[in-house]
């Protein structure tokens, strides 16, 4: 069964770094697109970057563009996502997903979601 687990959330103050990590398996997942969403308490998932399968196209919404980078490993069946210069509000629960085909912003395009990890910015 395909499985997705991020990692690497934690508690950071504000302009420090965190780097999430999510490891695939049970499928090929080289060959999906992956995305980072990102959620907080009474708020729609919120999309924060996608990449597509090789690594070479990668997209960002506004809010995290020039801080944060996102990279895959597909020998590792891994996906990061670099955080840095983080602010209180990037503090939310951070969820990887991947789709077949292009990568996209919106979550309901995405077939297979982690559980999430926290991460909490403290200014």
């Amino acid at each position: 069964q395909a499985q997705l687990v991020e990692s690497g959330g934690g508690l950071v103050q504000a302009g420090g770094s965190l780097r999430l990590s999510c490891l695939a398996s049970g499928r090929t997942f080289s060959s999906y697109a992956m995305g980072w969403f990102r959620r907080t308490p009474g708020k729609e998932r919120e999309f924060v970057a996608h990449i597509g399968w090789s690594g070479g196209i990668k997209y960002y919404s506004d809010s995290v563009k020039g801080r944060f980078t996102i990279s895959r490993d597909n020998a590792k069946n891994t996906v990061y996502l670099q955080m840095n210069s983080l602010k209180a509000e990037d503090t939310a629960i951070y969820y990887c997903a991947a789709k077949s085909g292009l990568g996209s912003v919106r979550h309901h395009e995405y077939n297979y979601w982690g559980q999430g990890t926290q991460v909490t910015v403290s200014s």
